[in-house]
């Protein structure tokens, strides 16, 4: 009995991670520019529902629908830009871990809070030396560009810097109010699912 129980509680997290994973890739393909950056980076809110995952389950649940939505993303667009995938995953696992882990650590809307400002601050300095050092030279080297130390720089401090600060702060606006509403049916989750 113990055994049914367990094997189902687990049929269901993989429905519900896999559902979540279905609504981050949706959430993906609705993308949008910022005013003064780049066009090429764009914001999207495929995080939240990565976020939810990571809330309900644990950390390693809301990086999993980071990975499943790239991989899936990577399969339905026939996508020719590996590198944006690797580098969107590594920026979704930055900015979801310190909020899903926080949370599971110590409750309560302030830890999500503190999570988000964590996130969004590693997710804008690690993101931005990853590009300086190997993200921006492998695009570099795939379209067969030269890119010296210069535009590299400026391309960190002008553009990946600022958008994901931007980022990390739209997200997370949009995100809290989110959370206040939803933290009941959260917490009810997680007791009916993790026990």
């Amino acid at each position: 009995m113990m055994q049914m129980t367990n094997r189902s509680s687990k049929l269901v997290k993989l429905v519900v991670l896999s559902l979540l994973a279905t609504v981050s890739l949706i959430l993906f393909f609705i993308s949008f520019p910022l005013p003064m950056l780049p066009p090429y980076l764009k914001v999207d809110f495929s995080d939240i529902p990565a976020l939810i995952a990571g809330l309900i389950f644990s950390p390693l649940a809301g990086i999993f629908v980071v990975f499943m939505k790239n991989v899936l993303y990577f399969a339905f667009s026939g996508a020719t830009d590996p590198i944006g995938v690797i580098a969107n995953f590594i920026a979704g696992t930055l900015f979801i871990f310190p909020v899903a882990y926080l949370y599971h650590r110590y409750k309560g809307v302030k830890s999500v809070i503190s999570g988000l400002v964590i996130g969004t601050a590693g997710m804008a300095i690690i993101m931005s030396v990853l590009n300086y050092v190997i993200i921006l030279p492998a695009y570099s080297w795939l379209i067969g560009m030269e890119m010296n130390n210069t535009i590299k720089w400026t391309s960190v401090i002008v553009g990946i810097l600022p958008f994901n600060i931007l980022k990390g702060i739209i997200v997370s606006m949009l995100f809290i109010p989110l959370f206040i509403k939803l933290k009941q049916w959260i917490e009810q989750k997680r007791v009916e699912v993790v026990g």
